[in-house]
């Protein structure tokens, strides 16, 4: 982090960064991590390579993320009694009703993203307003 002060991006530039980067590392949708991070970065003119390892490092979060958001993300947009999303359900759905499982999946994924969108904007806020000040004092010792 010291380097990417020294490379030019300021301490508000290096929060977003790493906000953001955290945000996108938890986005519900695999593979969709490194295109998000991407043209979001090369958009604000953020640095990529760290925004990419910021996200990529929350991998772990968000594979244990995935499965919960999914199931309520089922249960958002389920028809008639809130379904459950489970192993065993996709798997029969799979075998015996191929359009009903895609269905049930697009729904799922649909209200995991929207509870994602719902909760990473505060924590965008949070880690931003949070780490500004943290650089700030970290440029300033190092300039002194």
């Amino acid at each position: 982090m010291l380097n990417l002060l020294k490379q030019g991006l300021s301490p508000g530039q290096l929060a977003l960064t790493i906000a953001l980067g955290v945000v996108f590392g938890l986005v519900p949708f695999l593979g969709g991590t490194t295109f998000l991070v991407t043209i979001t970065a090369v958009r604000l003119r953020l640095n990529v390579a760290a925004m990419l390892l910021v996200s990529h490092l929350l991998s772990p979060v968000q594979l244990l993320l995935i499965i919960p958001l999914l199931r309520l993300g089922a249960r958002m947009f389920g028809e008639g009694p809130a379904p459950d999303l489970t192993i065993a359900k996709l798997r029969h759905l799979l075998e015996h009703d191929l359009g009903g499982a895609f269905s049930l999946l697009w729904r799922a994924e649909l209200g995991a993203v929207l509870l994602w969108a719902l909760g990473s904007v505060p924590l965008a806020a949070l880690l931003y307003l949070g780490l500004r000040p943290v650089f700030k004092r970290v440029l300033t010792r190092q300039a002194a």
